[in-house]
């Protein structure tokens, strides 16, 4: 091969005359020393992973080139293969492959890739001589041993009239090709800004694998002619590179407008990722790190998992380091929000990266992943989430819109990606919250690495907690010990409060008591006053009293009228008494939850927190309390209030009244004291709580006819919008009650569908709803399925298979289905309680309410009169009684002709002849809907 400087004028290279080649950078021979280092005489490599501490004496950088490991210069600072020489004689200093200079200079080594350098452009300038059109060269072989060109490099040509080919070396295998011509009319309106696009004098290709040698063909065209005088084609490798001049010819390709070509230098010692984690002791992969094969057995590369920076060669170089110190002078607040260590929104005032959050104007705290933003409405130092309230991202998708495009792909619903990203797992099932960890290390990894990664739990009285997320081990997290409270990461935040003393989370300590405050104040004015001044104090405080009390109520009464509250006490001054819906004071309902104390809390949904309260006469009743709403939705809010008050169903649970003198609004509802049907399948495993056959058909068919009764019954049609088992209560003798209208819509009676914001819950939301915006009645219908899915196998709606993934319940159970193996996954009482019969009768109703376009689904009534009738007939076969008193009404046979023809449309041909031969409706309303045999 020619030295670089080498340029000849005359004579044949290869059997071809007149080629004049000047390899601006790698096309030099192999420098002995170079070929020495990657072969098996660099001794002096490390064959181990070594840690941080091993490497702190290794030169750090040449020049303005960081070196990491596995590169390195001298003994003890490099892997096998990946030794480097800095040349301190140059200005400025220069890098190089190998223990000694050589030609092949580095310019950057690649921070998210340790096994890539990028080095001085390959480029090419080759002379036509006259008569000879075709050029044969071998043209490029890697400086050594292992070293590739990437596949991220693009060949460019600049010249007229010419094809360029490349082909690997040694074989007539294409790698790539393009043609450059030169159109005059393009080349004179050159504006200095065109590209290689093939007709202006360029052209370029990307290279479609890793080459450890190529050589080039070029073929000029016939009878081509030069529009500008230029005798040379230029043939360039580079990385990323893009050229722009308005004159392609006038000059050789300045190497500053180059980026460089990407080497690619893998781990070479063994050939594949497999045999090399059989031998342990020479493996280059840290326990963080993922091992990625290189192609055709050329060896291995290591990466940080889930794309994050750092070393995946050296000991814990994958684990972001944490600062424990706290910074002074940080702004903890972003609006109404606490932004606690160790978040932070300021530079330098988190513990690292993972912990930073962004406050800005219009969406107050957010967390911003690069691929999303989320809104945070809460952060909680004691169980480690971070709540979240709407996810934004450039096109205003909503939360429910974001969390599905995330962790599901394609539309059959399959759970493809892993929604773990850091210290950070997005796979909450019931709120859209956010669970966290300090860092994916185990306790006594965490304590252990004090010098690596600081340790987090920092205060006095802490301790540290494993935490294990979807079965597996994923972190660790702080936590004040029993009977201390504060912030663990801390120094000596984690305190005892004394006897009178309460922990306020907003000033992170304990603070006297409002109760022994007051009593202190006016044992203090007392004494400084002295007995004459104490009919003083004591009128000053009547006063006071009485001037908050008037401040009080003016503020409530314009929470009143802000609420609408003039208006609903129209919309319902017209109620029967018996059906009167109250206006409640907010004085009530602090009464009846004891200033809505957090020990009366009942649950936490996706609209608000539920109390349990007792008014003063003696009902038992559940308070629940808003989240804070814009103000364009109040007059939405009070439309809904006045409609669910004229709700009357024996399966809806009853809204006794509302408080509109708060900021936000509060609803008073029955108290249901079994809690729901969530918890009976999936939380409560007791004898006592374990519901038969029986027990779930009739349930579903209550909550159906509630359904039901809510889409056509009622004076104005409402979709619920989130009906999911844990929207379903049940009383003390295990009735269904319909709950949580916080997301349902009316619509008027000359309506079908209507147009919103996605909303629902993860797991229970209709297909067609999600991706056209459009709600109607069988949008409840496809989530009432996925409950009956949950009646027939006991499973989550999203829940963990036996291979560890992640499932969405309804496509499991229609896989399975359509498979005919519908009773392997089916619950066992289920199996033992129910015949064959009863099990298709329910397995088509809900393969009818899943099916992909609303209009083929049943209506909510005719799901209603088809579990009427399945009851029907359970009555018959076992003699159960009907419970509470309730009738098993028979169904009228032209309803009970229609609802068939409506779900199976095949059957519905059947004329009146086969009724009166003896066809019976059993016999219509049992058969299979499209059930798959």
């Amino acid at each position: 091969m020619a030295h670089p400087t080498m340029c000849c004028s005359t004579g044949r290279l290869g059997g071809l005359g007149g080629l004049c080649m000047v390899l601006v950078c790698l096309a030099a021979a192999v420098p002995p020393a170079l070929a020495e280092v990657h072969g098996a005489a660099a001794g002096v490599g490390l064959l181990d992973i070594p840690s941080k501490a091993s490497l702190k004496n290794c030169t750090p950088s040449c020049g303005d080139i960081k070196i990491s490991y596995p590169f390195g210069i001298g003994p003890g600072c490099f892997r096998q293969g990946f030794e480097l020489t800095c040349d301190q004689a140059a200005h400025p200093p220069s890098l190089f492959l190998g223990n000694t200079t050589s030609t092949t200079q580095i310019t950057s080594l690649y921070d998210y890739s340790p096994s890539y350098v990028v080095v001085s452009a390959i480029g090419f300038n080759i002379t036509k001589f006259p008569g000879l059109d075709t050029y044969n060269t071998t043209t490029w072989e890697a400086p050594a041993k292992g070293v590739m060109l990437s596949d991220g490099n693009g060949l460019y040509l600049v010249g007229c009239d010419v094809d360029v080919y490349l082909f690997n070396h040694g074989t007539t295998d294409l790698v790539g090709a393009c043609t450059s011509t030169c159109d005059k009319e393009i080349m004179e309106s050159s504006t200095g800004e065109s590209s290689c696009q093939g007709n202006n004098g360029c052209c370029m290709f990307w290279l479609q694998q890793d080459l450890e040698a190529f050589w080039l063909k070029l073929v000029y065209h016939e009878g081509a002619s030069i529009a500008k005088p230029q005798p040379d084609v230029k043939v360039i490798v580079a990385n990323n590179y893009d050229y722009y001049t308005s004159d392609l010819y006038s000059s050789w390709v300045n190497s500053s407008n180059l980026d460089g070509a990407l080497l690619r230098i893998p781990i070479t010692d063994q050939p594949s990722c497999e045999s090399a984690k059989m031998n342990k002791s020479s493996y280059a992969c840290n326990n963080d790190s993922n091992c990625m094969d290189v192609p055709y057995g050329r060896g291995y590369s290591c990466l940080c998992p889930n794309y994050r920076q750092g070393n995946p060669y050296v000991i814990n170089g994958c684990i972001q380091a944490y600062d424990s110190r706290f910074p002074e002078n940080c702004t903890r607040s972003c609006g109404d929000m606490l932004v606690p260590f160790p978040f932070g929104i300021e530079k330098d005032c988190f513990a690292n990266d993972d912990f930073r959050l962004n406050c800005t104007p219009n969406n107050g705290l957010v967390l911003d992943r690069g691929y999303a933003r989320y809104r945070v409405t809460g952060i909680s130092i004691d169980d480690g989430l971070l709540v979240v309230s709407n996810m934004l991202n450039d096109s205003s998708s909503n939360n429910i819109e974001r969390l599905i495009d995330f962790n599901y792909h394609g539309t059959n619903g399959e759970y493809l990606e892993s929604v773990v990203d850091g210290i950070f797992d997005f796979s909450q099932e019931d709120e859209i919250t956010v669970s966290w960890v300090v860092a994916n290390l185990t306790c006594q990894q965490a304590i252990a690495m004090q010098t690596d990664a600081t340790y987090a739990c920092v205060s006095q009285n802490s301790e540290c907690k494993d935490v294990s997320r979807r079965k597996t081990h994923d972190g660790y997290r702080c936590k004040c010990s029993d009977g201390y409270y504060g912030n663990p990461y801390l120094l000596n935040s984690c305190t005892e409060c004394s006897h009178g003393k309460v922990y306020d989370p907003a000033k992170q300590k304990c603070v006297m008591s409002t109760k022994q405050h007051n009593i202190i104040l006016g044992i203090s004015i007392g004494v400084a006053c002295g007995l004459g001044s104490i009919i003083i104090a004591l009128g000053a405080i009547i006063l006071t009293r009485k001037w908050k009390k008037i401040i009080q109520r003016r503020i409530r009464r314009s929470y009143f009228k802000n609420n609408q509250g003039l208006l609903l006490e129209q919309l319902i001054s017209d109620e029967s008494t018996t059906n009167k819906t109250k206006i409640f004071s907010l004085e009530e309902l602090e009464e009846a939850t004891n200033n809505f104390d957090a020990t009366r809390v009942l649950g936490f949904g996706g609209h608000g927190t539920v109390y349990k309260g007792i008014l003063s006469d003696q009902r038992v009743v559940a308070i629940k309390k808003s989240k804070i709403v814009e103000q364009t939705e109040i007059d939405q809010f009070i439309n809904e209030v006045a409609i669910l008050s004229q709700i009357v169903h024996r399966n809806v649970v009853k809204l006794f009244g509302c408080c509109l003198e708060d900021e936000v609004p509060l609803l008073v509802y029955e108290f249901i004291s079994n809690g729901t049907l969530y918890d009976a399948l999936h939380k409560d495993v007791t004898t006592k709580c374990m519901l038969s056959w029986d027990d779930r058909i009739r349930i579903a068919m209550e909550a159906a006819g509630a359904l039901a009764y809510l889409h056509s019954a009622a004076a104005i049609p409402i979709f619920h919008r989130d009906v999911k088992s844990s929207n379903i209560l049940l009383d003390d003798s295990f009735t269904a009650k319909v709950s949580d209208f916080g997301a349902s819509r009316s619509l008027s009676l000359d309506e079908t569908h209507v147009v919103t914001i996605v909303q629902g819950t993860f797991g229970y939301l209709d297909p067609e709803y999600y991706h056209t915006g459009e709600l109607t009645e069988k949008s409840d219908v496809y989530s009432f399925g996925v409950i009956l899915v949950e009646l027939l196998t006991k499973k989550k709606p999203i829940f963990t298979d036996d291979l560890g993934a992640k499932q969405s319940l309804s496509h499991y159970f229609i896989e399975w289905l359509h498979e005919g193996s519908l009773m392997e996954i089916l619950d066992s009482h289920v199996v033992e309680d129910a015949n064959q019969e009863e099990i298709d009768d329910i397995a088509s109703l809900t393969e009818a309410c899943l099916r992909a376009k609303g209009r083929e689904r049943p209506t909510m009534k005719d799901v209603e009169m088809r579990l009427q009738f399945l009851r029907t007939r359970m009555v018959r076969r076992t003699h159960i009684s009907p419970k509470n008193g309730e009738e098993i009404e028979p169904l009228l046979l032209q309803d009970a002709r229609n609802l068939h023809a409506h779900i199976n449309p095949i059957n519905a041909s059947y004329s009146a002849s086969h009724m009166v031969s003896g066809y019976s409706l059993e016999q219509e309303l049992a058969s299979p809907i499209n059930l798959p045999r």
